[in-house]
């Protein structure tokens, strides 16, 4: 039963709110694990200790305190939505306090850092990658799903799809388009030689799409040439972080990096005050200026 009830819960997210395919994977697999220790007990049977057990046994197990606030977040959707929907009488989640997680800065790198990594020699692909994911700050799900129409060249923008379905425009810089153009004959080559079709931008050169475990790795392998460990995320950041330290409206980034809440971007300020802090200090140590804070 709990598992039709699960099936049921995910159709709506799929339909109802346009949640992601890896979305909605995460809330399977966090309410399937949920379910697996309830034993499968009726869902109607399902009472706060067993949620407050269920918890606990994730502390117990050391899960990192984001996933814990994840899973607790599946939680109280799920009975949220099966209270509305009248397939329970009471919520067990109503009170539930969400977990508190400690506030980390991201990862970002500094323009030295960003500059030698696109001066890598780069197969044709790879700097349409790099040049994506640093040069418009897209998610690598949001990449690797670029089809062939989903940017315009001489109107210098791209259109891409976001968390939640959402659509947003992107300026291409001139160096994404270059980018872009050089690897197009690469692409239609290895699509050709193949006898392949596909509506994908990014394919390779064994003509098929490329996948986010690809980009990561190439990104990973990339970051070990510079001696630093990076992540597409990192590009993300790194391009957000940038544009606000060159003077960029707020809200401006918001828009760019697909942000429902502003409150998710202004982080990204917190990491351009302390880095900036690292640069007066640094300064001011080698000129022995004098200590105006």
């Amino acid at each position: 039963m709990n598992t039709q009830i699960l099936s049921e819960y995910l159709e709506f997210l799929e339909i109802e709110k346009g949640l992601a395919e890896n979305t909605l994977e995460a809330y399977r697999r966090d309410l399937s694990d949920f379910f697996d220790f309830c034993a499968d007990e009726d869902i109607q049977n399902i009472q706060r200790t067993r949620v407050n057990s269920y918890i606990r046994n994730l502390h117990e197990k050391h899960y990192s305190p984001t996933s814990i606030m994840r899973k607790t977040a599946s939680l109280r959707g799920f009975f949220k939505w099966a209270c509305t929907n009248e397939i329970i009488r009471t919520n067990p989640t109503l009170t539930l306090e969400q977990p508190k997680v400690p506030q980390r800065l991201p990862k970002v790198m500094t323009v030295e850092e960003i500059n030698n990594l696109l001066n890598q020699n780069l197969t044709k692909i790879h700097r349409v990658i790099a040049e994506l994911l640093y040069g418009c700050g897209l998610r690598v799900s949001e990449l690797v799903n670029l089809k062939i129409n989903d940017y315009d060249l001489n109107g210098k923008y791209l259109e891409c799809t976001g968390k939640g379905s959402k659509d947003r425009i992107v300026p291409l810089g001139k160096k994404s388009i270059k980018a872009i153009k050089d690897f197009l004959p690469e692409r239609d080559y290895n699509l050709q030689k193949y006898n392949i079709q596909s509506k994908f931008l990014l394919i390779n050169e064994h003509g098929k799409h490329v996948t986010r475990q690809e980009v990561y790795t190439f990104i990973h392998e990339l970051g070990k040439k510079l001696h630093k460990a990076i992540s597409p995320h990192t590009l993300r950041h790194t391009f957000a972080t940038h544009l606000l330290e060159n003077g960029a409206d707020l809200r401006v980034v918001q828009e760019l990096l697909g942000h429902s809440n502003v409150s998710t971007t202004q982080l990204y300020t917190h990491i351009s005050k302390k880095r900036l802090k690292e640069v007066y200090f640094s300064i001011q140590k080698r000129a022995a200026l004098p200590d105006t804070a």
